[in-house]
């Protein structure tokens, strides 16, 4: 049986909560995020760290003085020594940053129960689908395959399994008729830049806390 959910504090202006941002490529939902936050919030991000060494966010982390780590996966032959010796070391880097809540934005990697179990409560993902339909890796191309007609994003707690955490929040967006998977993805994009930092702010409230 999993463990429950143990969320964040509930924050104030004169004390934010710490947020580290983990991504994997190009950062869009990291500096919708930084930009949110360029105005004083319940929150703030003291961490960025991806997997990729050559990834284009770390870029925005670096322009605002944020703490900002690539972590690529070390270097050794077994999946999975190399699976739990990468989350140890990128859980290190949180512990030093006295990080209260992982926001993943655009981060490829699928979390170890090991880890989570550590965080659990404290990690939330964006998905680009309405949960939970079409969880995984092609959620446009899947959504599209179905013939549906509404899509979306989801903002949901992580747990052990693959985008079935905890709904936190969702919004709907039509799926037009010669709908592609990239014209989908843009669209989804746009609203998901709006729905994660009000989704933090709400989490940094303590809104969520009484369902916990």
């Amino acid at each position: 049986m999993e463990r429950p959910y143990t969320l964040p504090r509930i924050a104030s202006l004169d004390k934010p909560l710490r947020l580290a941002v983990l991504i994997s490529g190009g950062g869009s939902g990291l500096e919708a995020l930084l930009n949110h936050q360029e105005i004083p919030r319940l929150h703030a991000t003291k961490l960025i760290i991806s997997d990729n060494s050559n990834a284009k966010g770390l870029d925005y982390g670096v322009k605002k003085n944020i703490n900002t780590k690539a972590i690529p996966l070390p270097e050794i032959p077994d999946k999975i020594e190399q699976r739990i010796l990468h989350e140890s070391l990128v859980h290190a880097e949180l512990i030093k940053s006295e990080i209260e809540l992982i926001v993943l934005s655009g981060y490829m990697r699928i979390l170890t129960h090991s880890f989570v179990t550590k965080w659990k409560g404290r990690i939330i993902n964006i998905h680009p689908s309405l949960l939970p339909n079409f969880p995984g890796a092609n959620a446009h191309r899947d959504a599209i395959n179905a013939g549906v007609k509404l899509s979306g994003c989801t903002v949901h707690l992580v747990d052990s399994g693959v985008d079935t955490g905890r709904i936190l929040e969702q919004i709907e967006v039509e799926v037009s008729p010669g709908e592609t998977i990239q014209t989908l993805q843009n669209k989804i994009k746009k609203i998901e830049h709006k729905l994660y930092p009000r989704v933090i702010d709400s989490l940094s409230e303590g809104l969520y806390h009484s369902k916990s």
